[in-house]
Formats: C-alpha cells, structure tokens, sequence
C-alpha cells in the first residue's frame, strides 16, 4: 500500500516501497552502464535513502523496507563492489531506525569486520564504529558505546578538522554518551563549543543541528542538579528547535516527535522545580 516516509507535504508524501526501490534501481543501474562518475553514482544511490523532493531522509518502516530491498539487490555482488557495501550499510541503519537493535548490531558487526578485512578507508571504519556505538548505547551497554564514541571522536578530528560535519556527528554521539553515564557537565562543555559551529557551519534548520541541541537541552533539564534557570535554558532550547523542525521536516517527522516529547518533558521539569523552589506558606 501507500507509505509515507520523507517531509514531502501533502499527496506527494505518498508512494508504495516497491516503487521508490525500483526507481532507485534503475537509476543506478543506467548510471553504472554509462559508465557515469563517482558524483553522480553517489547522487543516483542517494535514492534508496533520501527523497528526491523534499530531499529529507526517508523514515520508519519506509527506510527499513527501503534497507532491505537495497540488500536484496545487490548482496549477489561481490563483497569488495560499493554498493553492496553501502547496501549493507543501509540495512543497518534501517533496523536500527525501527527498533529491531539486535539484528542492527549483528548486520554493523559484519560490516566493520568486512571493511576491515579489505582495508577500507579511515573515515568508512569510523563512520561504521560509530553506528555499532549507537546501537551498543540503545542496548544498554553504555561503557562500551563511551569507548568507541571516544575514539571515534578523536579519529574524526584527525581525520577532518573541528568544523567538519563529520566530526561534529561524532561530537554529538560522544555527548549523547557522556550524557547517558550522567556525566552531564562533560557532554554539556562538549556541546556548548560546538552546537555553535554547526549552527555557523551547517545552519539552523539542519538535521543535526537540531539533534545537537536537543541533546544538549537534554544535558540541563535531566541533570539532578540543574537550577530552575538551567531548566529553562533547555526549554527555551528546545522550543526553538521544535518550531524549526515543524516548519522545515513537518509535524510528523521523527526530529519533530521526539523534540515535542523533550519539551514536554522539559516543561514538566521546570513546573516541578518552580514548585519546590516557591517557598511553602504558614499556616
């Protein structure tokens, strides 16, 4: 049936899954066979995950469907060929993307192992390690997630400098760690140098500006020892975010929902907070 999965507003956020594979396959397909660039092949693959109109990723059951139909395509290629590579890539995320964290963190682990075993460029094992991070983290097992996002961390800026969208991903997985250990000052100072350089560098509404701020509204209004005025820093923070968010990927976006969420939440703390502060009256 019809599915929606991107930013597209209206009727044209519809299409059925079949469809959007098979265009994305044949796109591909007529690009190889012309013998076409690295640009444009990496341009024409870009269909199995992002939507050519709105230009927002594809989201929920649809990235995961897209995921494995990628797989399907090309897993009879062989293991050195990149879209195979890149495929395998793709149903990671998708799982992930759809809770399913234990088939995710089987599919990433073949793939370091894969990408290690042919010798795969610094920044493809990086990017790799801090998938399998992410899924480690939603897992539970915290101190491994720290580990990797730390080095991966450090392997980015060697790899690309400090302004690069890359290292400030990686920045933010770092924190997201460092937060989860409630070790919110830490990933707090993180934040605060570079939630201003992806602002300068990437813009306001980008997707992960916007998670960056989320993640740091979040390292002040969960810390036990927040003030009242660091909880409303966050909200403030995130009320900022959200509206940007609806205006930009729309209400039923995933960044969306979940900043709602934060913002409820982070209201919510900040009307606790003002009540224990307000002093109780005598009888």
């Amino acid at each position: 049936g019809l599915v929606r999965g991107c930013s597209c507003r209206g009727t044209a956020g519809f299409a059925h899954v079949s469809c959007l594979a098979e265009e994305a396959k044949i796109l591909y397909d007529e690009a190889e066979e012309n013998n076409l660039d690295n640009k444009v092949l990496n341009e024409r693959f870009g269909r199995w995950h992002t939507c050519s109109l709105c230009e927002q990723m594809y989201h929920s059951v649809v990235r995961c469907a897209l995921g494995w139909a990628c797989w399907k395509t090309y897993v009879g290629r062989p293991e050195t060929d990149w879209a195979r590579k890149f495929a395998m890539s793709l149903l990671g995320s998708g799982l992930s993307e759809n809770n399913h964290h234990e088939d995710a963190l089987s599919v990433q682990e073949a793939e370091l192992s894969l990408l290690r075993r042919l010798g795969a460029p610094a920044d493809v094992i990086l990017l790799v390690q801090s998938n399998l991070a992410i899924t480690y983290t939603v897992l539970g097992q915290q101190a491994e997630a720290l580990r990797i996002e730390r080095d991966v961390y450090s392997g980015t800026i060697k790899l690309n400098g400090e302004n690069h969208h890359d290292t400030l991903q990686t920045a933010n997985n770092y924190a997201s760690s460092l937060m989860n250990l409630k070790r919110f000052e830490e990933a707090r100072s993180l934040l605060r140098e570079k939630v201003p350089v992806a602002r300068r560098v990437l813009g306001e509404s980008h997707e992960l500006t916007l998670k960056m701020r989320s993640v740091y509204a979040c390292t002040l209004y969960k810390d036990n020892g927040a003030t009242l005025d660091d909880i409303h820093e966050a909200v403030t923070t995130l009320e900022d975010a959200e509206r940007i968010a609806r205006r930009v990927m729309g209400g039923a976006n995933p960044i969306t929902s979940v900043l709602e969420t934060l913002l409820r939440q982070a209201r919510a703390r900040a009307a606790l907070r003002a009540r224990e502060e307000t002093p109780s009256s005598e009888a």
